[in-house]
């Protein structure tokens, strides 16, 4: 389609939206062939040591390690909006010691640096950290929504589109994430999504075979209501997406706490309303963090009593996918400031001829957090080239698994039918979590 008659189309739909303002596709800016760099935008909720806006951004501007070397990224950092600035803030300091990185008072501003018009090849969206309110599920309620219709205005305004990556789950709240990504698919803009651990390294480094049969999953991790479960439901799915026939969705899900969580834990199958023990003992010989949970003993597998002790919050989530396959997300809740049972992600997959696959999702010791690197590398694929280099159905998925699991948690651990859920996909034949 020639660039007149799809403004043409593109103002024929704007006129005909009205007050809605809604737009179909617009002409994507995009520098990969104009041969200089790439200007991205940070927009950030806060932005201190050990964030998730430091992380991301920060390797925008210092480089990373990648391929045996330090990489630095060819695209620039030229605008960074922060909502929150505490004590421990390392903005100013950065905004200082890059001088041609502008500081932006509104995210309006952070695209179009003053011009009125989208000035940046690529968005980065970073809602993660700072103070807000958590709403009476336990969800925090991070303004990830908000900044982006905030974003797409200035795509209307400006009738041009920039790739956008947003961090971690779309939103708390499963209809303003299907917004979202209907809105980018509609306006035809790259859209990337997600947490760090389906691109983080893994030990052993495989993947499931390509188009393999299974029946049952299990994944674990220590608990965290929403923040957490989104990078345990992720690291899982990243893995069993690969199956045969590719991603169907949900069809139903349940959570489990308290004494319901303590029986399934005895039930030894999942018909029996629990999950195969067999894969739990897999995952957990996979950990690399798992606590020593009796003296004198040195590193044994946990028992019932010992998780009980250990683990008190426990909770679980049992997701029925709608081509059968089953899987549970575990939940290894402790008390505050007291150690549980393991601090990793380990990841077991029941095949239908009854081997199992496992792996564990590794991430390094807190002060190194170079899990970030494959994220910031997938991150720079979608502003190079404008696509995101891995489904973000993916994410669409798992934000809704995350809100129906808390919402089923909410309802008195009532199983929820998820017809909303019904999304299909195939993921990319090629793995892209990180081998080096």
């Amino acid at each position: 389609m020639n660039t007149s008659r799809r403004q043409f189309l593109n103002t024929s739909l704007a006129s005909a939206a009205g007050i809605a303002g809604l737009a179909g596709p617009l002409p994507l800016v995009h520098a990969a062939s104009r041969r200089r760099r790439l200007k991205i935008a940070a927009v950030t909720t806060t932005y201190f040591k050990y964030s998730h806006s430091q992380h991301i951004v920060d390797r925008f501007l210092e480089g990373y390690g990648w391929d045996g070397r330090h990489h630095r990224p060819d695209m620039d950092v030229v605008s960074l909006y922060v909502e929150q600035v505490g004590e421990n803030d390392l903005s100013r300091e950065r905004l200082k010691r890059y001088p041609g990185m502008k500081h932006a008072e509104t995210i309006e501003e952070a695209l179009t640096l003053g011009t009125g018009k989208l000035a940046v090849d690529g968005v980065l969206l970073i809602g993660e950290h700072g103070d807000y309110l958590i709403n009476e599920r336990g969800q925090k309620l991070y303004p990830r929504y908000e900044y982006f219709q905030k974003i797409v205005d200035v795509f209307r305004k400006t009738r041009r589109t920039a790739p956008v990556f947003n961090d971690k789950h779309l939103s708390w709240n499963w209809k303003w994430a299907r917004k979202m990504y209907d809105t980018a698919r509609s306006m035809d803009f790259g859209f990337m999504a997600g947490s760090s651990l389906p691109v983080a390294r893994r030990m052993p480094a495989i993947d499931l075979p390509w188009e393999a049969k299974i029946r049952e999953s299990l994944v674990m991790r220590p608990g965290g209501i929403d923040g957490g479960d989104i990078h345990t439901i992720e690291a899982m799915q990243a893995i069993i997406e690969r199956r045969d026939h590719g991603e169907t969705g949900i069809q139903w899900v349940e959570a489990l706490r308290g004494e319901r969580f303590w029986k399934a834990m005895e039930a030894g199958s999942w018909e029996q309303g629990g999950w195969d023990p067999q894969l739990m003992e897999t995952a957990l010989t996979r950990s690399n963090m798992l606590s020593v949970v009796r003296d004198n003993y040195g590193v044994v597998l946990p028992k019932l009593a010992d998780i009980k002790r250990m683990a008190p919050h426990s909770y679980a989530y049992r997701f029925a996918y709608r081509d059968g396959t089953r899987a549970t997300a575990l939940g290894f809740q402790g008390k505050p400031r007291e150690q549980g049972i393991l601090s990793d992600t380990p990841v077991a997959v029941r095949m239908k001829n009854d081997e199992i696959f496992s792996t564990l999702v590794y991430l390094p010791y807190y002060a190194m957090r170079n899990f970030f690197n494959p994220l910031v590398h997938h991150i720079e694929t979608l502003f190079r080239t404008g696509k995101s280099p891995y489904p973000v159905e993916r994410t669409l998925l798992t934000t809704g698994m995350t809100a129906a699991g808390i919402e089923s948690l909410y309802q008195k651990q009532k199983r929820l039918d998820t017809p909303h859920l019904a999304i299909k996909y195939r993921s990319t034949r090629k793995s892209t979590f990180w081998r080096t």
